[in-house]
């Protein structure tokens, strides 16, 4: 009987162990940002430590590029560049669609900042996005200069992105950029 008994727990623990793995990451305001360094549309590879007590970083991860709600975003940052160019940041849109889909999808709606390809997921994972379909899910991360997350975006309006993104680049007293 305590045998049984210490196996069941045994195989308890381990489910439960399992499952935690398994769970996705739930990163919040104050946590450092995962690194990464990925290739982008523009043919540069954008490391976040070069950011590092530089400038702030905006990441909008989108789940995959030449979709209706993509592409709306994509060109809601585009047509807005010059209002989110006014601080102090860098910004991005990320996605695990393979580079080369990323570079077309950049050029076909005149995306005037790089988008980042994760295609490995790796950094997806790392930022708790990837979705049950493979995707990254539609969230924003702005990250200060220290390399910490200041605010996780989970509510974004495709067509308002940019308008919402100077508006929370705002709050968050990000510097003007000086040209």
């Amino acid at each position: 009987m305590r045998l049984v008994i210490v196996g069941c727990l045994s195989l308890a623990l381990l489910t439960a162990a399992a499952a935690k793995a398994q769970s996705p990451v739930e990163l919040k305001v104050g946590d450092m940002a995962p690194a990464f360094k990925l290739q982008a549309s523009d043919g540069k590879t954008y490391n976040l430590a070069d950011f590092k007590g530089k400038r702030a970083v905006v990441l909008a991860w989108f789940p995959k590029a030449f979709t209706q709600g993509c592409t709306i975003e994509c060109k809601s940052l585009a047509e807005n560049g010059p209002s989110i160019r006014k601080y102090d940041v860098a910004y991005f849109m990320i996605s695990v669609d393979p580079l080369e889909q990323n570079v077309a999808f950049a050029k076909a709606q005149e995306a005037d900042f790089p988008l980042l390809s994760d295609a490995t997921k790796e950094i997806a994972t790392a930022y708790g996005v990837l979705n049950d379909r493979g995707m990254a899910n539609r969230w924003t991360f702005y990250i200060g200069k220290d390399g910490k997350f200041t605010a996780i975006d989970k509510a974004i309006k495709p067509a308002t992105s940019a308008e919402d993104m100077v508006a929370k680049l705002k709050e968050l007293r990000v510097p003007s950029a000086t040209n």
